[in-house]
């Protein structure tokens, strides 16, 4: 039907006759003369119709947005002085001989170029939220990336194998999405949350390079940015320790940026273990670009007046920590407060703090404080020394488990760091971050749980200390972080049944509950698995990133909302009592609390 693309017109098809199709992004009237800017997915064309051609002249006349419509046209120079160099169509228009409008449309929800929608209105018609230039522009990004990505895979001997989406459910960690079998009464096949079992029968299997971009599931808890459904570019390879396949993966993103966005990353990327992220950062994500961190002072707080602070450096895994805000003096009282709701959010009870006025008066006069008074002067010196306060600077300070202290001082960093310019101009800056623990404690259940996931392999010389010392344990664990969002993350896994046992035992995980749950891999790795790891990354995070996008959702060309709900399909639905019977099931009514 069209000989060309609406965007792909220029001064060098000056003179050709073209056919376009696309829809009408408006209609402008100018006395006698209609302009009709005619859009596709590469961009938009300028239509000329004047009263000489009468029948496309009174076609046009009845044209309104998001007709679609074919036009015949020549391209000719736009006059003097109305060429638009902000569009790669702008040296040109084109005067229409024919028009056929292939089918109207009702008057859109929305106007397509409105920047301020509603993000309810744009879901629930999602079809023409997705003709808007700037979601076209990132579903092109997405395609690309995945390209590029497989492209590099391909070329260095990678192969793509498809994985099962019908498997078994394995509770652990987030929730599967069971799927009930109609053949199997009272059984249930569970969506993926990952190929991570299948990629490692893969490799025990002598595949040796494999990917797969590839859809995973969780039913999680509602949370901002998370999907139920989501895309990983899923690696694994045998015979490569922990950083060669970080180099492998490292130089498939430095160059995807490079071809799609034209963009240098460092070579190489900088590695950071993960106590230094967690003491320095208060994150295993931390965003480089930010130039705050954060400064122990645990050992010198022991003895100090403010209960606050001696209670949690005193209790066992307990932290007092400090960040130095440089000119954090001029922030408000209202700021402050603000910033103390902020990290109530991550567990905080509150956030104390101390304005240097005069850092040669340790008292009240030079430190701005409530806390002041009961904290003594060795414990001040160590403040002002270790942060390096200088006068106009504020610290604040958290105090509690380490882990409440990390979380909330870490997105303390990243939140102030950003909204006061305290940031070293990078545009992107990647990081490793890698010697991970094996193992985190659960407090509540009173046992240790996989940091990563059971299959990850402890360091070399750390297999000990799987049964004497758990808490030591690290493991060949890595994630490629950029700026402060996780993008990708894997390990070598463990290759020997033995280790694996270990590893199960740790987590208090009996032999018969393995066997049952793992059976199928704990068998394989008797017949000659090789060593091998892996990584994920997260396409849809990586693709926000790259576009720049304030919502994976944007990223996503039909995405859930928060609630994981489909606005326009209305899904999930309710399904009718034939199916339910044919699938064994009964829905067992909500009981509401009258």
């Amino acid at each position: 039907m069209r000989t060309h693309y609406c965007g792909e017109l220029n001064s060098q098809h000056i003179g050709q006759i073209v056919t376009l199709c696309g829809w009408a992004h408006r209609r402008r009237d100018h006395g006698g003369v209609i302009f009709i800017d005619l859009r596709d997915r590469t961009g938009m064309s300028q239509i000329v119709i004047d009263p000489d051609t009468p029948e496309a002249f009174a076609l046009a006349e009845t044209v309104r947005n998001e007709f679609v419509l074919k036009i015949t046209c020549k391209v000719r120079p736009r006059p003097e002085g109305t060429v638009n160099p902000n569009i790669p169509t702008g040296e040109v228009e084109m005067l229409a001989s024919e028009i056929e409008i292939l089918n109207p449309s009702l008057t859109p929800p929305f106007m397509l170029d409105d920047d301020n929608l509603s993000e309810t209105v744009r879901l629930e018609h999602r079809y023409l939220d997705l003709r808007r230039p700037a979601m076209q522009k990132n579903m092109m990004l997405r395609y690309r990336v995945a390209k590029t990505l497989r492209d590099y895979l391909d070329t260095a001997g990678f192969i793509e194998v498809e994985t099962p989406m019908l498997t078994r459910s394995t509770p652990e960690g987030a929730r599967d999405y069971l799927v009930p079998s109609r053949v199997h009464h009272g059984m249930f096949f569970a969506l993926p949350q990952s190929p991570q079992l299948f990629k490692q029968l893969l490799m025990v299997a002598g595949f040796d390079k494999y990917f797969q971009i590839t859809k995973c599931f969780r039913d999680e808890d509602l949370r901002a940015d998370r999907q139920p459904e989501f895309t990983q570019v899923d690696i694994e390879t045998s015979f490569l320790n922990e950083n060669q396949i970080m180099d492998i993966v490292e130089e498939m993103i430095r160059r995807m940026f490079k071809q799609v966005q034209d963009i240098d990353l460092p070579n190489p990327f900088p590695r950071m273990p993960f106590s230094e992220a967690m003491n320095r950062y208060g994150s295993d994500k931390p965003d480089m670009r930010v130039t705050l961190e954060i400064t122990e002072l645990t050992d010198v707080m022991k003895d100090v007046d403010f209960k606050v602070f001696s209670g949690a450096a005193n209790m066992a895994g307990g932290r007092v920590a400090g960040l130095r805000i440089p000119g954090g003096s001029a922030l408000t009282r209202g700021e402050i407060d603000a910033y103390t709701e902020f990290v109530k959010i991550y567990g905080a009870k509150g956030l104390a703090y101390v304005k240097i006025n005069d850092i040669t008066k340790l008292n009240e006069e030079g430190l701005q404080s409530p806390i002041v008074k009961n904290i003594h002067v060795n414990a001040l010196q160590a403040v002002i020394k270790r942060t390096g306060a200088q006068n106009g600077d504020l610290v604040f300070f958290g105090a509690d488990k380490a882990k409440v202290v990390n979380e909330a001082l870490g997105a303390l960093r990243a939140k102030v760091g950003h909204e006061k310019g305290h940031v070293d101009g990078r545009t992107w800056a990647p990081l490793w971050v890698v010697d991970f623990p094996m193992f985190e404690h659960d407090e509540e259940a009173d046992r240790w749980v996989a940091l990563h996931h059971p299959f990850t392999s402890p360091k070399d010389g750390h297999e000990d200390l799987l049964t004497t010392n758990p808490g030591a344990a690290l493991s060949k664990a890595y994630d490629m972080v950029l700026n402060g969002w996780e993008v990708g993350g894997g390990s070598v896994r463990i290759h020997r049944q033995e280790v694996q046992s270990k590893v199960f035992d740790a987590l208090k995980i009996s032999a018969e509950e393995a066997q049952e749950k793992f059976g199928f891999l704990l068998d394989a790795l008797q017949y000659g698995a090789p060593p091998h790891g892996g990584l994920a990354f997260g396409l849809d995070r990586l693709v926000t990133l790259m576009a720049g996008a304030e919502s994976i959702r944007d990223v996503i060309a039909f995405p859930k909302t928060q609630r994981a709900q489909c606005l326009m399909t209305k899904a999930p639905n309710e399904v009718d009592e034939k199916q339910l019977r044919e699938l064994h099931i009964r829905v067992r009514q909500q009981n509401v609390a009258g």
